[in-house]
């Protein structure tokens, strides 16, 4: 029951978070015109910086509402590999259908409801280079960003705004990094929505680039940090 309840969870936030993030482009958009602050070339990162600051300290709480729900696969499996929290593989086994599902959902939704003028402001990441290297490159950045997130939630400043900006700084930086590579994701989920939208969801290339490497890049992750922040030895039990 315990897995099913975080399955659901997850694909409800998951939905949430793939309908409301693929909008961070056009609110940037609408508040840089709306400052006329269009010619400061920092203007734009700055916002979009400030936007998933606000969203990612909004979706943790209700993360934390929905009994510990996470809107990323990779998120989820480096935890576990790290020997932090309750899954199991069983229940990992549930909740990341589950939050394909909500990817997918939210993905539909939000091209539905959006008006016809920013739809070309909508999607998701896309691979603009060949297989193998953006395999890397998704396997690096998630690598990269499954170890800051470890280190600013286990090992950082335990005020949680303070986490959520280093989370958001963390980010922003990488997806400006695969930028020119694969979008990029780091985010099986999302980019698994997105791509059921384009029709190349059952493709090699959408399963080999957004899902294997980034889940390698995650698990190893996770052994670079336990093998940097080793688990305090167990204690003896005095006879």
């Amino acid at each position: 029951m315990g897995a099913i309840k975080a399955a659901s969870g997850d694909a409800v936030l998951t939905f949430m978070w793939v309908f409301v993030s693929s909008m961070f482009g056009l609110f940037t958009n609408l508040i840089v015109t709306a400052l006329g602050i269009q010619t400061l070339a920092w203007a734009p990162l700055v916002i979009t910086t400030f936007i998933v600051f606000t969203f990612v300290f909004l979706f943790n709480l209700i993360g934390e509402a929905l009994g510990g729900a996470s809107f990323n696969p990779t998120g989820t499996a480096s935890f576990y590999a790290a020997g932090v929290g309750g899954d199991t593989l069983f229940s990992m086994a549930l909740r990341f259908p589950a939050q394909a599902a909500g990817a997918v959902g939210g993905a539909l939704a939000v091209m539905e409801v959006m008006p016809v003028q920013y739809k070309h402001m909508l999607g998701g990441p896309t691979l603009q280079v060949d297989l193998h290297t953006g395999g890397l490159a998704e396997g690096v950045l998630t690598f990269l960003m499954s170890f800051a997130v470890l280190v600013i939630i286990l090992k950082g400043p335990r005020n949680p705004l303070v986490q959520t900006l280093f989370l958001a700084i963390a980010t922003i930086t990488l997806v400006v990094a695969g930028s020119t590579y694969t979008g990029p994701s780091m985010n099986p989920a999302n980019a698994f929505g997105w791509a059921y939208v384009r029709k190349w969801h059952n493709t090699w290339e959408q399963f080999y680039v957004y899902w294997i490497c980034p889940f390698i890049g995650a698990i190893l992750a996770s052994w670079v940090f336990r093998a940097v922040f080793p688990p305090p030895a167990p204690k003896q039990k005095k006879a």
